[in-house]
């Protein structure tokens, strides 16, 4: 395997997919992994008090993931962080369905957001 030119990292945009059932509802949802931007935007909140003293604010994540991820055909965003309470009152085994499939395409793992909470150095 070879070292890769600029370029060929630069175009690594396409972000994972998969069409999750949603029996419960009838239907199906779009789940898509998150760019690194996104991903940013999505760890940024949660810090209560950023510095050497962090504090984890774990409220709504499941939601704010979901909401980041669930995307139509055309990959526009159903939910805007707007919506996040309101998808945060969605049944826990539905919306933990949906967090676990966008964790794993987004190549986020639980030991990930435990780091989030350690100090830094």
């Amino acid at each position: 395997m070879g070292v890769l030119e600029r370029e060929a990292l630069l175009a690594a945009t396409a972000l994972p997919r998969e069409t999750v059932q949603v029996p419960e509802l009838g239907g199906a949802v779009i789940v898509q992994g998150l760019s690194g931007t996104a991903r940013d935007a999505f760890e940024g909140p949660m810090f209560k008090q950023p510095g050497k003293t962090r504090e984890l604010n774990m409220q709504n994540v499941r939601a704010r993931l979901v909401a980041l991820c669930l995307v139509d055909e055309a990959g526009a965003r159903v939910f805007q962080d707007d919506d996040v309470p309101a998808l945060g009152q969605v049944r826990a085994d539905i919306l933990g369905r949906l967090f676990g499939v966008a964790q794993r395409l987004s190549g986020l793992r639980d030991q990930d957001v435990d780091e989030l909470g350690q100090p830094s150095a």
